[in-house]
């Protein structure tokens, strides 16, 4: 990505948002919003209007890979998505200079009894879900919502599911806008994985290359050289994914971020998994954090139904060449 924007390059709001998180993860987590803030992050692509820059998705994209990279705590890629789509413009600047933090529910609609696989959602203001029909979008406050935490996947930070009966709607999203929303989002939780991926990978690079064992470098053994350049080509592999996701068809059409969100999710948990075994098995370690990134990965894999979204998309080609 180094396509230039009012003189600007992608790259660059990678490399800021990488020295703006690592000062975030310096602090307490209640100060993360106001750093990140500060920093620009939730309005990179927020209109000029209301405090943002109004930049294409494709200056986003290293922002959340970064907060991937360095395992962020925070529901960076839904607070970007958020602040740019919303369309109450009081809304959106709230977002983009964090007084409030909004997160995105993956499953369940308004009116159902419970709505879950919202990340941050314990620590958000404000939810993003589907309307009753599927169609729409809208945003609710979640002041007061009932919740229920779910340890299964994360037991250091639960899965939240919310009873949103009675939560106050702030905002509607028609059938466009909320399509547009969650291509914006499925773009940015593929990147978001590719970071956590990218930084497990440096990890085990950095480690077979310092840990010594029987007067030589764990770097050196074929098995092990193998094994990195399977986990690189894996990890280009999901970057060119989102790189093709970021360009418009032939028919100048936009393309679906669906397909690189599923090979992105895949490629992720096998990196960071092959990346605990390359460090020997240290999966559950606080010297070793990779679980964290696991969690992550493993986390947004469920909200799309743990391998369904890559079932589904095999599905849909099948019809389409069928109908062909």
């Amino acid at each position: 990505m180094t396509q230039d924007d009012k003189g600007l390059r992608p790259e660059e709001f990678g490399e800021a948002a990488e020295a703006a998180i690592t000062d975030a993860l310096s602090r307490p987590a209640e100060a993360h919003a106001g750093v990140l803030a500060a920093a620009g992050l939730f309005g990179v692509c927020a209109p000029e209007d209301d405090g943002g820059m109004d930049l294409p998705l494709a200056f986003a994209v290293p922002v959340v890979q970064a907060g991937g990279r360095l395992r962020l705590r925070f529901a960076l890629a839904e607070q970007i998505a958020l602040a740019r789509h919303l369309p109450d413009a009081a809304l959106r600047a709230a977002l983009a200079d964090g007084s409030r933090r909004a997160t995105i529910a993956v499953q369940g609609r308004l009116g159902d009894a419970w709505v879950g696989h919202a990340r941050q959602a314990q620590q958000s203001d404000w939810l993003l879900l589907r309307t009753a029909e599927g169609e729409g979008a809208v945003l609710v406050d979640l002041a007061g919502a009932p919740c229920q935490l779910d340890p299964a996947l994360d037991p250091e930070e639960p899965a939240a599911w919310l009873d949103l009966s009675q939560a106050t709607v702030l905002a509607r999203l028609d059938a466009d806008a909320a399509a547009a929303l969650w291509q914006d989002l499925n773009l940015l939780l593929a990147a978001t994985a590719h970071g956590a991926a990218d930084g497990a990978l440096l990890a085990a690079v950095e480690h077979t290359n310092t840990r010594v064992q029987f007067g030589a470098a764990l770097s050196t053994r074929q098995a092990v050289r193998h094994w990195l350049a399977r986990m690189k080509l894996f990890h280009e592999a999901g970057g060119a994914a989102i790189a093709h996701a970021l360009r418009s068809d032939c028919a100048a059409q936009e393309r679906t971020a669906r397909s690189a969100l599923a090979l992105n999710l895949r490629h992720a948990a096998f990196i960071i998994e092959k990346a605990m075994h390359l460090h020997g098995g240290m999966g559950f370690t606080w010297e070793l954090p990779l679980h964290r990134a696991l969690r992550t990965v493993r986390g947004l894999d469920a909200a799309c139904g743990a391998d369904a979204l890559a079932r589904q998309l095999g599905q849909d080609f099948i019809t389409a060449q069928e109908a062909a």
